[in-house]
């Protein structure tokens, strides 16, 4: 679900630089009225290198290989701390590996973080933090698979608004339901990954999930 270099026009870069740099100020100003985030960070850190890797390693999910996103767990476990954390991540990933695009970085960044964050909201909205594993398991799926449902959506979005009108639109209406074709199971992989974890955490360190 990553936008690679050239495929978008400059207006949409340019504006998904100025989202990902007004939501990446935003973030950083409420990490600050926290308190001292320093105790936070390795846990930031840890689940950055998470989304790094699980970003990289694709799978076979007919009708294309596709892979884990994990921006709902970020959001789940960092909340204003995810989307710097996508930002980093995807920024390395584009460095290293070539792997989406530095002009396509700020739309890129939006389509991932902006559910995070969503998920962190959901996820928390009147959560009874003393909720047993089952239930608390239940919210992890919906945030999880809320998240990359609306990823795939602001995806969508931004290829329609950012291709070149020289694109043929009845090819490109045919790659994105392809490409929806694909995330559909990720979807619900993703709901079910975030939910277990969720529900162990909520067993063993209940503490890491609330969302700093």
């Amino acid at each position: 679900m990553h936008i690679a270099d050239g495929i978008l026009q400059l207006p949409v870069v340019i504006g998904g630089f100025t989202g990902a740099g007004a939501v990446t100020w935003y973030s950083l100003h409420r990490i600050k009225h926290q308190g001292d985030p320093r105790e936070r960070i390795p846990r930031a850190a840890l689940l950055t290198a998470t989304f790094f890797v699980a970003s990289l390693i694709h799978l076979p999910l007919p009708p294309a290989g596709v892979h884990l996103v994990l921006n709902g767990l970020l959001g789940i476990m960092l909340g204003w701390f995810a989307f710097p954390a996508i930002l980093i991540g995807l920024f390395l990933q584009a460095v290293m590996f070539g792997h989406g695009g530095l002009t396509s970085l700020g739309v890129n960044s939006l389509i991932l973080g902006l559910p995070a964050l969503m998920a962190w909201q959901l996820f928390h909205w009147q959560r009874d933090v003393t909720a047993t594993p089952y239930r608390t398991g239940w919210r992890g799926l919906l945030a999880g698979s809320g998240a990359l449902s609306a990823s795939l959506v602001l995806f969508m979005v931004a290829l329609l608004l950012g291709l070149p009108t020289a694109f043929n639109r009845e090819s490109t209406l045919t790659a994105m339901a392809v490409i929806t074709a694909a995330h559909l199971p990720l979807v619900i992989m993703e709901g079910v990954v975030t939910g277990l974890l969720a529900a162990f955490l909520q067993r063993v360190k209940p503490a890491l999930l609330r969302g700093v």
